[in-house]
Parts: structure tokens; C-alpha cells; sequence
């Protein structure tokens, strides 16, 4: 269950929003919307029949008495964007008296009905401090059933004025934070799909699904997405980022700061459209909330100088002009020693993982952030279509996503493979290599650990997510894949006949723990404390017990 708050002012525009219907053409209108839980006296005076514009005005002028009986509000700082300072800036104060949030579930989970609504309603307000279980006097409030949403959500709205029956404010202090916590709560009591408290990913519409399976092709966002991916992890620098994106056949426009035409504040991309249609726009932070042009910037390099070509190569493809640099990275074609070293790194990721607490979830997700974007640029390069790679990659990605970054402070240093993307990317071909094998070992060793990690942490959908994407897609496409040479072999000879044919060994045992010997570290776990992410001893999943 998903809450989204807001803050206003205007109670009467809340509420007519709120009971509007298909009828007053009213944008985003819902139809059949009716109360399923309120105050006492909301409770008393309406049934479950279908709000009017007049019913709206009537709760709402309820809902308001006590503000306007005691004249007071609830002040909230204003902060508007100065574009001289480039940063928000505080400009005054506003009011805020009204809280208004909406509850909602995920399309696939169906409908509950207003019973059910109801309850949910009323615990949520209790344990949000707005009743009189809070110890203090009640708020007046009242919940609207809206029914199904344009993209296939069952939902609710609550309406919750700010001043209390007594004229003292209600305190909204950690509002955000506890709702989110009362929804993991309510998913539990009523036997709802539990959602991570950590990562938090983004939606389809129904709309959306329903057009990719009617022209039987990806969804858009997913397209761009693994593009988007693709690109900043195989990008050292923006500027980079930006050819690299347009190299993949996005359409790429920049988002500036108010008033300016140099600032880069964000950026949308667009899948070329077929002749005679429009490309259909997204923001970064819609595909994906790891994937905001302030979350991209602190994976690259930056100076002024580059900062200076960045903003060129926006504005060129603003303008839908040719590349302003040509000889830039993606140009070029790595040797086979960088194959060596990043299959190194790898290995070091895969074995230094082991020491992450698995609360650590910067870390955790800069890891997956990594190896989800190495696993899309392969993707890009050898899939026409989505197959088992884009798969890992969108299943990897999800744990990348953190619900609030900056609740979880910096990732440790880790051994990088965010070059690995480039490598994919820069391949001369679309033939699969020993090399191409020997590294993705390494990525599935990773992506295992990231499996174990929401094992032990009690995350069990985000386990078998990826549980399931790696033994039903990805393993039996290791089976296609040409016979990896262990990294060393080359001062070893003698050991590499003795070393079984990767992509064979990976496709029988799905994820389960590499033995000893293999080009993959043993997963046996060293001595840590309980909180340490331990791989698992003996079996995993996919091994024959």
C-alpha cells in the first residue's frame, strides 16, 4: 500500500476534487466517489451513496469549522527555486492547514472493499496522531473511495484538517516517515502485499501495459530505462552520458533552471517515433529514482571544464544537432587486458560483499546500481528484444532505488565495476565471448550475494524476485555461452583443464554457491556478526538437494 501526502490550504477545492465525477469533466475525475470512513458527524450524516459538488462543499465546511471558529492555521515555510543562487531559497511562510494523503494499491492486488477501506482508514488516522487515541482532542477528517485509477490503482483519499477541536494544532512532524511505517503495518493486519520500507520502485500505468501488449513491444519506460541505465554506467563524465544516450537512438532534452539557459537541473528522454507520431517524454526520476540527473552526477567525474562540455552536449541535443565531441570515450575499443581487469574486479566485489552489513543499504545499492547497468548495456548490445539480460537488469535495478537515499548516509569504497557497462557497450560485436562469460560469472556471483542479502533481511518478495529471474531466464542463457577461461589461467595451465565449462555449471546450478576452483570465489561465510551478510552454506537456490 502506497501513501502519497500533500499539504494545502483550500479544503472546499479538496473535497469538490475529491467528489468529482466523469460528469464535470473535471481533470483526473474519478467516478462513484463515496465516503467509507470519517468522524463521528460525517459518519452520521452521510451514507455510502455517490458524492455531489454540494455534498463537497457540505464535509468540507465541516471539516474547516474548527480553523476558521478558533482563526487559526497551520504556517509552513515557503521555499521558491532563486535562479541566481541556484538552490531553493526561504521566501516567507504559507498555509498548510490542510493534510490530505492517498492510500493506494499496486494494479495487480485487485480491489478491497468499503468495508475493508474503512478499517484501513480508521487505523491509519489513529496511528498517524489525529484521533483522540493520540491522548489529545481529534481532528475532523473524512475518507473518499475513488475506486480504480487510470493506471489500475484501488485507492483512497483522506481529507484531514489540521486544527483540533480545541483550536491546538496537529503536529505533522515526521509525517512522511510515519506513514510509510503505518502502511508496512496495515499490509501485515490486513493480509495486504507487503512493500520494502527500504526500496521503493516505480509504477505502470494500466493504460501503458495494455498499448505495449496491443503493438507487441516493451513498455516505454522500461526501454528507457535500461537505455538510461546503460548509458551513465558505462559514462565517466555527463557529457559522456549525453552522446552515449543519443548513441542508443534516445531522443535526450535538458531540463534548465528557472530563467537560465546554461543550468541543467534534469533532463527527459523519448524513444524515436514512427513517422507521423510524437515521442512520448519522461523525466529520469519516472523510470526510475536512481536514475534523477542529481543521482547520476554523483557517479561521474566534474569540474568546471566539464561542466562546460556537459552543458554543450545538452544543448545540442536540445536542439537536435549533431554531437559537439566526436572523439569522445565511446569511441573507442578497450583492449583485452581491461576485460582481465574488470573480471577482477568483479571477483573482489563478488568476495568483499560478504562483509557488508546488510543494513547498509547505500552500499548494497550502489552495488546492485553497478551491476544492474552492466547487465542493460549487454542487453542493449545483444538483445533485438527483452530477454533474460534486460530482465536481470530490471530485477537488479530495484534494489538500487532507495525509498529515502539520504536517510542511509554514503556507500563504503568497493571495488568498482561501473567500467563494465562500457565494456558491453563498446563491443565490436554481437557474438558472445569466453571473456563476455568469465565476467559474467562474476555478475552473477554478485547478483546471488544481492539475493542472500534480502533473504536474511527478511525481504522474501525481493529475494524471490531475483531468485526467480536468474534461475528461470538467466541460467539457461549461460548454457549458450562459450566456455570462460579462469582470470590466471594464463600462469596456471594446468588448473584450467580442470575447470568445468562456466556457463554449463551456471545454467544447472542456477544461483547456488560456486565451489571452490571455479573462476568465482567460494561462498562460504567467515566468521561475522549476525547483522553481516552471510552467504549461504551448503545449497541456494537452484542446486539439487
Amino acid at each position: 500500500m502506497i501513501p502519497n501526502i500533500t499539504r494545502g490550504s483550500r479544503m472546499a477545492g479538496l473535497m469538490v476534487y475529491l467528489a468529482s465525477t466523469d460528469a464535470d469533466k473535471t481533470k483526473n475525475a474519478h467516478t462513484e466517489p463515496h465516503l467509507v470512513a470519517g468522524d463521528a458527524a460525517i459518519m452520521a450524516w452521510y451514507d455510502d451513496g455517490v458524492l455531489d459538488k454540494d455534498d463537497a462543499l457540505a464535509i468540507a465546511k465541516h471539516l474547516d469549522r474548527p480553523r476558521k471558529a478558533f482563526g487559526v492555521s497551520v504556517q509552513i515555510k515557503d521555499m521558491q527555486w532563486d535562479a541566481a543562487k541556484k538552490e531553493r531559497v526561504h521566501v516567507g511562510y504559507k498555509d498548510a492547514s490542510v493534510w490530505h494523503c492517498s492510500l493506494s494499491l499496486r494494479a495487480e492486488e485487485g480491489a478491497l472493499t468499503d468495508q475493508q477501506w474503512g478499517d484501513i482508514a480508521n487505523d491509519f488516522v489513529d496511528a498517524m496522531g489525529f484521533t483522540e487515541t493520540s491522548g489529545k482532542a481529534r481532528c475532523r477528517w473524512a475518507a473518499i473511495n475513488h475506486g480504480t485509477s487510470e493506471n489500475g490503482n484501488h485507492h483512497i483519499h483522506i481529507a484531514v484538517s489540521l486544527i483540533r477541536e480545541d483550536g491546538t494544532k496537529a503536529s505533522t512532524h515526521g509525517d512522511y516517515k510515519r506513514a510509510q511505517q503505518t502502511c508496512r503495518e496495515l499490509e501485515v493486519k490486513y493480509g495486504l502485499e507487503q512493500l520494502s520500507t527500504v526500496h521503493a520502485t516505480r509504477g505502470y500505468a494500466q493504460a501503458e501495459k495494455a498499448t505495449a501488449i496491443r503493438d507487441d513491444r516493451e513498455m516505454h519506460r522500461s526501454s528507457l530505462a535500461r537505455k538510461v541505465r546503460a548509458s551513465a554506467s558505462a559514462s565517466a563524465t555527463e557529457a559522456e552520458f549525453v552522446r552515449r544516450a543519443r548513441d542508443t537512438g534516445l531522443l535526450v532534452r535538458p531540463r534548465y533552471a528557472k530563467n537560465t539557459t546554461d543550468v541543467i537541473v534534469g533532463y527527459s528522454v523519448a524513444e524515436r517515433p514512427q513517422p507521423g507520431e510524437r515521442p512520448i517524454w519522461f523525466g529520469g526520476g519516472t523510470l526510475a529514482s536512481d536514475l534523477k540527473l542529481g543521482a547520476l552526477r554523483e557517479e561521474w567525474i566534474d569540474s568546471p571544464h566539464l561542466a562546460t562540455q556537459a552543458a554543450a552536449e545538452w544543448n545540442a541535443a536540445a536542439r537536435n544537432k549533431r554531437k559537439v565531441s566526436k572523439t569522445g570515450p565511446e569511441n573507442a575499443t578497450p583492449s583485452a587486458d581491461v576485460w582481465v581487469e574488470y573480471t577482477r574486479n568483479a571477483t573482489a566485489l563478488a568476495d568483499q560483499l560478504r562483509t557488508i552489513p546488510r543494513d547498509d543499504h547505500a552500499t548494497w545499492a550502489k552495488a546492485a546500481r553497478e551491476v544492474s547497468g552492466a547487465f542493460a548495456a549487454w542487453s542493449y548490445r545483444l538483445e533485438a528484444t527483452p530477454g533474460p539480460l534486460a530482465a536481470t537488469a530490471a530485477e537488479l535495478s530495484r534494489t538500487a532505488q532507495l525509498r529515502a537515499p539520504r536517510e542511509h548516509g554514503k556507500p563504503v569504497a568497493l571495488p568498482s565495476i561501473a567500467g563494465t557497462a562500457m565494456l558491453f557497450m563498446a563491443a565490436s560485436s554481437k557474438d558472445k565471448t569466453a571473456a563476455q562469460t568469465a565476467l559474467m560469472v562474476q555478475m552473477i556471483n554478485t547478483a546471488f550475494a544481492v539475493y542472500e542479502m534480502h533473504a536474511q533481511s527478511g525481504r522474501a518478495r525481493e529475494a524471490q524476485r531475483i531468485r526467480s529471474v536468474v534461475e528461470n531466464q538467466l541460467a539457461p542463457f549461460t548454457a549458450t555461452m562459450p566456455k570462460a577461461v579462469p582470470v590466471g589461467a594464463e600462469q596456471q595451465p594446468a588448473e584450467e583443464a580442470a575447470v568445468r565449462p562456466r556457463a554449463v555449471d551456471i545454467a544447472r546450478r542456477g544461483m547456488a554457491p560456486i565451489r571452490p576452483g571455479s573462476v568465482v570465489p567460494t561462498t562460504t561465510a567467515p566468521a561475522t556478526p549476525a547483522k553481516t551478510y552471510q552467504p549461504s552454506r551448503g545449497t541456494g537456490p537452484g542446486l539439487d538437494r
